[in-house]
């Protein structure tokens, strides 16, 4: 440990959030990160990007999360980010029966330009509106069986189970790299110049 000793992390994840626009991928990563929610709609444009530093297993982890638009517009600009991305959270909405119908669709995507060895886990959100629901945890469970992938449900708005989400992630690339752990290459690392993080009003919750 003597080699990490003043540094502020030992290992950095970059991990990407994918989804359709407004299943709250934004509200999720904004709870995880500074444990805070905002109830009005913030519309990424391209990407943006947050960092946060955790404690698992007496190792502190670097994630370097990037947040993702939905629309199709933006689609061809954020499929360069999965490159390196080590682990990636596809985001549908309990309320939303298409953006849960989409989910297959941006699995394959994953497929087509993520890394072999990247991670993925399924997270439903807002499961506080109950009331409003649409989709089942059943359903949830048995799309991720068949994927082969981890599902949880959460909550933005509550901040249930957002925090599992991150750390579920982050130990499923830990396993799978094990002593192969490689950190992020210089080229997917922050370029504020070319990332966005830009954003636009509207309602609900991204």
């Amino acid at each position: 440990m003597s080699a990490n000793k003043g540094k502020a992390f030992d290992k950095s994840m970059k991990l990407l959030m994918v989804g359709d626009s407004g299943v709250g991928k934004s509200c999720l990563l904004l709870r995880f990160v500074e444990d805070k929610f905002n109830p009005s709609f913030i519309t990424t444009i391209g990407i943006d990007f947050k960092i946060k530093t955790i404690d698992f297993n007496n190792t502190k982890i670097k994630l370097q999360i990037w947040d993702t638009a939905g629309q199709e517009r933006f689609r061809t600009i954020t499929t360069a980010y999965y490159r390196g991305a080590m682990g990636i959270i596809i985001v549908y909405d309990v309320c939303d029966q298409n953006s849960f119908d989409r989910v297959e669709t941006w699995y394959k995507t994953v497929q087509q330009h993520a890394k072999e060895d990247a991670q993925v886990i399924i997270v439903g959100n807002k499961c506080d509106e109950e009331d409003s629901r649409v989709v089942s945890t059943q359903q949830g469970e048995q799309l991720a069986q068949s994927l082969g992938v981890p599902f949880i449900e959460a909550s933005a708005k509550t901040g249930l189970n957002v925090s599992d989400v991150f750390y579920k992630l982050s130990e499923l690339i830990l396993e799978k790299s094990g002593d192969d752990f490689q950190q992020p290459q210089a080229e997917d690392s922050v370029d504020v110049s070319k990332g966005a993080s830009n954003s636009q009003s509207s309602s609900n919750c991204c």
